[in-house]
C-alpha cells in the first residue's frame, strides 16, 4: 500500500451574537416558534432593501483583527446566486472578491509541536433557513426564522495534515470568537459550525489531490472522526485504482461514514456580482483602531500565562482557559490562594463532578464563588479539615452557594488537633490491637497507615493526620 498525506483545509461559519439580523431589524434569537421571526427583509419579498448591521460589522472585525488579518477598510457585499430552498430570495449575500479580512493566522500546538494555520479570508454572510424534513410524510417545511442571521466565514489555507491538527485549529478559533463574545459557541444550536475540505496525496508530493467537502460538522469529536473516516475512504478508494470525485458529503456520526450529498460546486458556478442595494462597507482608521484596543487577552496568550503562574503542562492549563467565564474564575481564585492548588481543585473535582452531570466545565453551571474556592483551599492548609474533607464536601459546596466556613461549622466539621483529646483514641487503638502495635515497633512500617486509618475512621476524619502521626512515632518508636 502506498502511503498517503492528507491536506485538510477547513471553512467555518460564526453566527454573531447581535441583537438583530444582518440586514433587517428582526430579533437574532434562537428556539422561536418556526416563521415567527421574520419580515419583509429576511423573507426576500420584491422591493424590501436590505440596511447593514454595524455591530455585525463590529463583531466581524474584531475577529479578524484576533486572527491577524489584513482588514480591508473598504470591502463589498455580493450576491451568490444558487437555488437555496431556504432562502426565498434565490440568492445568500455574501462577499466575494473584496472580503472583510484577509491573509490571517493562527498558531496551533500538537503533540508538543507549534505549527502556524494560514487564513484566506474571513467573510461576512447572511445565514440560510432550515428544512426539516418530516419522517412520517413525504413532505418537507422550512423554518425562515434563522434566514437573515449574521455569519463569518473563516476560510483556511489548506495547512492541516491530520484531524488532531484540525480540531486543534478548530478549538483554538472557538476560544477566540468566544473570548471576544461575538458567538455564544453554542455547537448544538449551529452557532459555531465547520466543514471540512479533505484530500490525499502520495507522500512527498506536491500537487494536490481531489478533494470532498464534509458539510456542517457541529462538535469537535464529529468533526476529528468525520475527517479520519473520510482519509480512510480516499486512501481505499486509490489504493482500488478507482478516482476520488469532487463532492459533498455528509458525515453520519452514528454509522461513522461519510455520504454523498451532491456534486461540489466552484465559485463561477455561483454567479457572484456586487449587491446593488448595499454600498460598500467603510471602516475609518480611528474606527478601526479604537476597535483593535477592545480585543481581549486571548486563549493561547492566557494559557502560557497561567502555565507560568503554575507550573502546569500545556494540556493542563489548556482546559483551564477553554472558556473565558473559567478562565476568568481561576484568576480570581489564583489571586486569593495558591494558584497551583486552585488549579488541582478545577481540574480535579470540579472537572470530575461537571463530568459525571453532563455539564460544561462553566461556572455559571454552579454557585460557587472564586473566593470561596480560595476560603477552602485557606482552610485546608490551616489545618480546620482535612483534604479529604475537603473533597468530600466539594460538591455540597459547588452548588450550595455555601461558604466553606459556614459549612463546615453547621456540619461540625472542623479538624481536631487538640492532641491530648487525639491520644486517648490512639491508647485505645493501640490496646485493642496488640499484634499490630508489637509488628510496628520490630520496623512493618507499612502498619502506620494501618493505625492512622484507625483513628481517621473512628474520628469520621477530623483528627489531624500530622498530630495522628507523631503520637504514633512518641508511643511506638517507628
Amino acid at each position: 500500500m502506498r502511503a498517503y498525506e492528507a491536506v485538510i483545509g477547513l471553512e467555518v461559519h460564526v453566527q454573531l451574537a447581535t441583537d438583530s439580523k444582518l440586514f433587517c431589524s428582526c430579533h437574532n434569537k434562537f428556539g422561536q416558534q418556526p416563521n415567527t421571526n421574520v419580515c419583509e427583509i429576511c423573507l426576500g419579498l420584491p422591493g424590501a432593501l436590505p440596511m447593514p448591521n454595524q455591530q455585525a460589522i463590529h463583531y466581524a472585525t474584531l475577529v479578524g483583527l484576533a486572527t491577524n488579518c489584513h482588514i480591508n477598510q473598504s470591502s463589498v457585499f455580493a450576491r451568490k446566486n444558487y437555488f437555496y430552498p431556504d432562502l426565498p430570495s434565490g440568492y445568500q449575500i455574501s462577499q466575494f472578491d473584496l472580503p472583510l479580512c484577509e491573509h490571517g493566522f493562527l498558531m496551533i500546538n500538537v503533540q508538543g509541536q507549534e505549527k502556524k494555520i494560514g487564513i484566506t479570508r474571513i467573510h461576512m454572510e447572511n445565514d440560510a433557513g432550515k428544512n426539516i424534513h418530516s419522517t412520517t410524510e413525504n413532505v418537507s417545511y422550512v423554518d425562515l426564522n434563522r434566514a437573515g442571521t449574521p455569519l463569518v466565514e473563516i476560510v483556511s489555507e489548506p495547512d492541516m495534515r491530520s484531524a488532531e491538527e484540525a480540531v486543534a485549529y478548530l478549538k483554538m478559533l472557538y476560544g477566540i470568537v468566544t473570548y471576544l463574545g461575538v458567538c455564544d459557541g453554542n455547537m448544538e444550536e449551529g452557532s459555531f459550525r465547520c466543514d471540512a475540505n479533505v484530500s490525499i496525496r502520495p507522500k512527498g508530493s506536491l500537487t494536490l489531490g481531489t478533494r470532498t467537502e464534509l458539510k456542517n460538522v457541529n462538535s469537535f469529536r464529529n468533526v476529528q472522526r468525520a475527517i479520519e473516516v473520510e482519509i480512510a475512504r480516499q486512501q481505499d478508494l486509490l489504493d482500488d485504482g478507482d478516482e476520488v470525485i469532487q463532492e459533498t458529503r455528509l458525515y453520519d456520526a452514528n454509522k461513522n461514514i461519510t455520504a454523498s450529498m451532491r456534486s461540489k460546486e466552484e465559485a463561477h458556478d455561483y454567479r457572484y456580482f456586487p449587491d446593488p442595494d448595499l454600498l460598500p462597507i467603510e471602516i475609518s482608521n480611528e474606527t478601526l483602531e479604537k476597535w483593535r484596543q477592545e480585543i481581549p487577552e486571548l486563549p493561547r496568550p492566557r494559557m502560557q500565562r497561567f502555565m507560568e503562574l503554575t507550573g502546569l503542562p500545556e494540556a493542563e492549563a489548556e482546559i483551564l482557559v477553554q472558556n473565558r467565564e473559567l478562565a476568568d474564575f481561576f484568576e480570581t481564585a489564583a489571586k486569593l490562594a495558591n494558584p497551583k492548588k486552585v488549579a488541582n481543585y478545577i481540574l480535579g473535582p470540579m472537572s470530575r463532578i461537571a463530568n459525571n452531570n453532563h455539564l460544561d466545565l462553566k461556572p455559571s453551571n454552579w454557585t460557587m464563588s472564586p473566593e470561596s474556592l480560595a476560603q477552602l483551599i485557606k482552610i485546608v492548609d490551616k489545618g480546620t479539615i482535612s483534604a479529604k474533607i475537603a473533597n468530600d464536601i466539594f460538591e455540597d459546596l459547588l452548588t450550595s452557594g455555601e461558604t466553606p466556613e459556614a459549612y463546615i461549622e453547621s456540619h461540625k466539621l472542623a479538624q481536631i488537633s487538640d492532641s491530648s483529646e487525639i491520644e486517648k483514641i490512639v491508647d485505645e487503638i493501640i490496646a485493642k490491637n496488640p499484634k499490630e502495635a508489637a509488628d510496628l515497633k520490630g520496623g512493618k512500617t507499612k502498619l502506620v497507615g494501618f493505625f492512622v486509618g484507625q483513628v481517621m475512621r473512628q474520628t469520621k476524619g477530623k483528627a489531624n493526620p500530622a498530630v495522628v502521626n507523631d503520637l504514633l512515632k512518641q508511643k511506638l518508636g517507628f
